[in-house]
């Protein structure tokens, strides 16, 4: 199950919720740049008239070799880029497993706003249901031990 615990993108900062927007043109910008060409190239392998003398004046299949190169040159800059990001997050993702602090129990309840108490009967519990008020912070956990 890989659904978020919570959802609420208005506790998001405003830098989280600009960046996720520029992804998000981003990667549509890239859809549509690939996709464009798809268009024109099976109208010309469809037999279009109008496509077949356009693709001649621009020097058919010399141009659209030409073009081709351009494409998948792309094509491989956008994959490097992404098994770079790929590979950076990985490494930082370790680096970070690698030093996390270990915290005690009061810390812990300290943080969370949570009686030493009811965190112990939390970690002895099979499944705990968790309540949260309206800016993201514990309010009740509701420890479900199996009998």
């Amino acid at each position: 199950m890989k659904e978020y615990i919570i959802n609420a993108p208005r506790l998001q900062s405003l830098e989280k919720r600009l960046g996720a927007l520029f992804v998000w043109a981003a990667c549509w910008v890239m859809w549509v740049y690939l996709l464009i060409p798809l268009v024109p190239l099976s109208s010309w392998v469809l037999g279009d008239r109008k496509m077949i003398n356009e693709m001649r004046w621009f020097g058919g299949y010399k141009s659209l070799l030409e073009l081709m190169q351009i494409y998948v040159a792309t094509l491989l800059v956008m994959v490097v880029l992404w098994l770079c990001w790929i590979l950076y997050r990985t490494l930082r993702s370790r680096a970070t497993l690698a030093v996390h602090k270990i915290v005690s129990d009061t810390e812990l309840c300290t943080f969370y706003q949570v009686k030493a108490g009811e965190l112990q009967r939390c970690r002895n519990a099979v499944m705990i249901t968790v309540y949260f008020d309206d800016h993201g912070r514990i309010v009740h956990l509701d420890p479900h031990v199996d009998r």
